[in-house]
């Protein structure tokens, strides 16, 4: 299902008269709103070329200018409804092989429509634009021997050069250039040109990677010889194991949640898993939250297995086209990556991890808006392989999964090593003085003793900047000061002195006076990560201080350099926002502060509370994970919170008992399942109007059980100058809801530059 800006179907599509010619015909989809598969014929001169899984090209529309399509499926005879006199020809076969096997096929058209997208969107989100592009391929003129010649090659007289390349090139399993074949040959180009003059030789134009024109380059994929002992697995190691083995060691679909406090081994319980599959000769593909944040991780994997292939957003279009290259070839079993990794063309999978499954980023914030865990479960039931879903703290739609049977909840509630949980304090903000640096005394003089006795601190706050706002002072006025295109206050960076748009990263200068009233003397309030910086470089001068934000980490590799020193002792605080509670481990960490608590607690989304106690926790547990016990330090102005008090007592379930059952009283999932729709623009009353429009379409064709809110201004109501309003539906399962949309899309027609966004399950309400 998808919906057309304004465009009926069959407009794009219009006179596509062809010949009377029979078939076969090839079923073609495009990267546009259009949910339909439209058909072409094959000429003779591709029906052995084209298969069900290439892109191909074939004219479209009124003036059959050349567009590129998805072939889906090949038909002997023309659809029934379709006149074979109408239908077109394809003109060209863009891939060999195919880009896309039968189980991505049946993937992708699934995500079509439970995502509310075409399948043609679906598959072009699968292939990377570096694999579309051929990125790193050039063609280049190869010679070949052709049979004839092969099978009489002993009975030729030929003069001696001219022999010696012949048979060198009939000893090659592939194709040479003219280059290679006198290396190989150990002669000039005259003898070549001579054979092929006679008829001996042939040449082919080819494209192949560029590295393939070049012997002393190398195609190895990331690899470490830098092996360590695989250590003994715990108590609860081997029974999660034990328990996952049936399925791993056959061709069975499960679902497991590997439940384990931070601490507790679960990589190595992903590492012994994938050896299983691999001891098979299968592959498996781990998914983690974002590749930059987890070089620990990278490097555990690359130590136990290898050759990896490691998916990430720094890659060229050139070295993601030879990752896929390689991954579809077989050439390497273990894949890691972020979001799009699930789409990895793994010839014999036989595993999917999904590292620290509860992350928000697994969800795609463009179309097709799909959620990589979910698109991992759907991939390993249609392929009939294990699924491991791996968390501290996993989503409540995960939890609720495992409740109702569908998954396998395997606990790990020991820290490796019987290590304790690190003990949790919290700060009550509105009793205890806040110094402008943020640093509460007792959070002051927990660092003092950790730095004293050799130990290493992190902090986090979660808000970027040195000021959040700048407000006017003017009673009258006390306006704070926006983005001009966005419905966002402006956050004060000093180091730039610029006020900054964390939103569209639009930038102006620091204004001497309120844009609104001129008074002078403006208030800037809020503490930002750059603040806290200042305010610790201040009160440890003598210790070594690094802020890890996305504002420092821009350059590729900077992740790795800071996390480096910070191992290796060289840092002493690590400060910085949610990306230092996520996946590291540092033995010698003996405080972590947590800043301010409430940073999301309070924001207009029904899932605020859980990804408070969600990172609470995460970043409680980066301490005590050595020899010396951890000590976390919570400020908060909402100690008696249940997401704050559960986090600080590492009580995952005491906030599901708290936090579900106000999901169930306002059907919110995973009790419920929600669509929103988006409506964008830049004439915010025609935006108004199309919603209200929509609302009565969506009325009109209202099933039993749909509920709609709406349309109102979203919480950020405009981003670069579109005005934004949402509906929400919401029923107690997805058909209702997909129902629903396929019934209206058809009428739907966004005015003017209206854009109309489907976000099914959708993880951001902002």
């Amino acid at each position: 299902m998808s919906l057309v800006n304004g465009k009926r179907q069959a407009d794009w599509f219009a006179d596509e008269a062809g010949t009377d010619a029979d078939g076969p015909y090839a079923g073609i989809v495009f990267n546009r709103p259009i949910d339909q598969i439209f058909s072409y014929r094959v000429p003779a001169r591709l029906e052995e070329v084209v298969r069900p899984g290439q892109r191909v090209r074939v004219p479209l529309g009124r003036g059959n200018k050349p567009a590129v399509g998805y072939c889906v499926r090949i038909d002997a005879e023309a659809p029934s409804g379709i006149d074979p006199s109408r239908v077109k020809e394809v003109l060209d076969v863009l891939d060999d092989p195919p880009l896309i096997n039968a189980a991505m096929l049946e993937l992708t058209r699934w995500m079509a429509g439970y995502y509310a997208c075409s399948w043609g969107q679906a598959l072009d989100a699968v292939v990377p634009a570096g694999v579309k592009n051929q990125a790193g391929t050039r063609v280049g003129t190869f010679l070949t021997v052709p049979d004839e010649i092969r099978k009489s090659l002993e009975t030729l007289e030929l003069p001696t050069k001219q022999a010696e390349a012949l048979a060198v090139l009939c000893r090659s399993d592939e194709p040479l250039t003219i280059a290679d074949l006198c290396r190989l040959a150990k002669c000039a180009s005259g003898p070549i040109t001579a054979l092929r003059q006679r008829g001996y030789v042939n040449t082919v134009r080819r494209r192949l990677p560029k590295d393939a024109f070049n012997a002393s380059s190398s195609a190895a994929l990331g690899d470490d010889s830098d092996a360590k002992p695989i250590p003994a697995l715990t108590v609860e190691q081997t029974a999660v194991m034990a328990a996952m083995t049936p399925a791993l060691e056959g061709d069975e679909f499960a679902t497991f949640l590997i439940h384990g406090v931070t601490g507790s081994g679960k990589t190595e319980v992903y590492l012994s898993a994938i050896e299983r599959v691999m001891a098979r000769g299968r592959e498996a593909i781990v998914l983690v939250p974002e590749i930059s944040l987890t070089p620990q991780t990278i490097r555990r994997f690359r130590r136990r297995f290898g050759k990896i292939a490691v998916l990430h957003s720094h890659l060229s279009d050139a070295e993601r086209h030879r990752h896929w290259r390689s991954i579809a070839a077989g050439e390497v079993q273990v894949i890691v990556g972020a979001r799009s990794a699930v789409f990895a063309p793994a010839r014999r999978l036989g595993l999917i991890v999904i590292d620290e499954e509860h992350e928000s980023t697994f969800k795609q914030e463009t179309t097709p808006r799909y959620h990589a865990r979910d698109v991992a479960v759907k991939r390993a039931q249609l392929e009939r392989i294990p699924i491991l879903l791996g968390s501290a703290t996993p989503a409540l739609e995960t939890w609720r999964n495992a409740e109702l049977g569908r998954y396998v909840r395997l606990p790990m509630m020991e820290r490796v090593g019987a290590r304790p949980m690190p003990k949790v304090e919290l700060i009550d903000l509105s009793h205890e003085r806040l110094p402008l640096g943020g640093l509460s005394e007792p959070l002051r003089q927990a660092m003092i003793a950790a730095l004293k006795d050799d130990g290493q601190v992190m902090l986090l706050l979660n808000r970027r900047g040195f000021h959040t706002f700048v407000i006017c002072p003017n009673p009258r006025c006390n306006q704070v000061l926006k983005c001009h295109a966005c419905d966002v206050a402006l956050t004060y960076h000093k180091g730039r002195r610029l006020l900054i748009c964390h939103t569209c990263d639009a930038e102006r200068p620091r204004p001497s006076a309120c844009p609104n009233c001129q008074a002078p003397n403006l208030h800037y309030g809020g503490i930002g990560t750059e603040r806290l910086e200042r305010e610790v470089e201040m009160a440890f001068p003598d210790s070594v201080s690094r802020r890890m934000d996305s504002d420092t980490m821009r350059t590729p590799g900077s992740h790795e350099q800071v996390l480096a020193a910070f191992r290796s002792g060289e840092i002493k605080i690590l400060l910085g926002t949610q990306m230092i509670a996520k996946g590291l481990d540092f033995p010698n960490v003996t405080l972590v502060g947590v800043v301010n608590a409430d940073t999301a607690l309070h924001m207009p989304d029904f899932r605020a509370a859980e990804r408070t106690f969600q990172l609470v926790a995460q970043v409680a547990g980066r301490t005590g994970r050595g020899d010396r016990p951890g000590r976390v330090l919570v400020q908060t102005f909402a100690p008696d919170h249940y997401a704050i008090d559960c986090a600080s007592r590492h009580d995952y379930e005491g906030f599901v008992a708290c936090e579900l059952p106000e999901r169930q009283r306002f059907g919110m999932p995973p009790f419920g399942r929600l669509v929103r729709l988006i409506g964008r623009g830049p004439d915010e009353p025609q935006v108004r109007t199309f919603m209200n429009e929509l609302l009565e379409t969506l009325k009109a064709a209202a099933l039993p059980g749909v509920t709609m809110h709406g349309p109102a201004p979203t919480p950020i109501s405009k981003i670069r100058n579109l005005y934004r309003y949402h509906l929400r539906l919401r029923s107690e399962s997805p058909r209702p809801l997909q129902t629903l949309l396929q019934a209206v899309a058809p009428s739907i027609a966004p005015p003017g530059e209206v854009e109309l966004a489907i976000d099914v399950d959708p993880v951001n309400l902002l």
